[in-house]
């Protein structure tokens, strides 16, 4: 049993405290947004908010989130700051399939958290453990800029 604050709200699951935390998300308590790629957590497919930081949640046991805060995809709606991230998203065209795309928001939410004016190299660095096959990170790049401007 792991209790956790689950995009502000308490939640309990009955899993197997090894179960990663993905599935618990997935299979527990129905929230598909956060996808699996790797299961390996060199995608980024599955990042959530660990008390604010992107994880992988593809590799972190649900018993490592008792006690957190987890933010998710689904829980970027009420943020300041995932919501601009997302509205850049949509201006700049940057989904291709889109399969990768909430692991790439998760990552740049927590990095535009921390650094309100991210430089290349810093954008770079932030979302090198995302990986998107369809090559759309120069649209990624263009988003996290525009989502800095409208939040600065």
């Amino acid at each position: 049993m792991s209790n956790f604050t689950l995009n502000g709200k308490p939640v309990t699951v009955d899993a197997d405290p090894s179960t990663p935390v993905l599935w618990a998300l997935r299979d527990n308590l129905g929230l598909t947004g956060t996808k699996f790629g790797c299961g390996l957590a060199q995608c980024g497919a599955c990042t959530v908010h660990l008390n604010g930081q992107a994880v992988r949640s593809c590799s972190l046991p649900i018993s490592a989130a008792a006690g957190a805060t987890i933010t998710t995809i689904e829980g970027l709606a009420s943020d300041n700051v995932g919501k601009a991230v997302t509205e850049a998203w949509v201006a700049q065209d940057v989904a291709q399939c889109g399969y990768c795309q909430s692991g790439q928001i998760m990552s740049a939410t927590a990095l535009l958290k921390t650094n309100k004016k991210p430089t290349d190299a810093q954008i770079d660095a932030a979302m090198a453990g995302n990986v998107c096959r369809c090559g759309t990170y120069p649209r990624i790049r263009a988003a996290i800029k525009q989502a800095a401007a409208a939040l600065a």
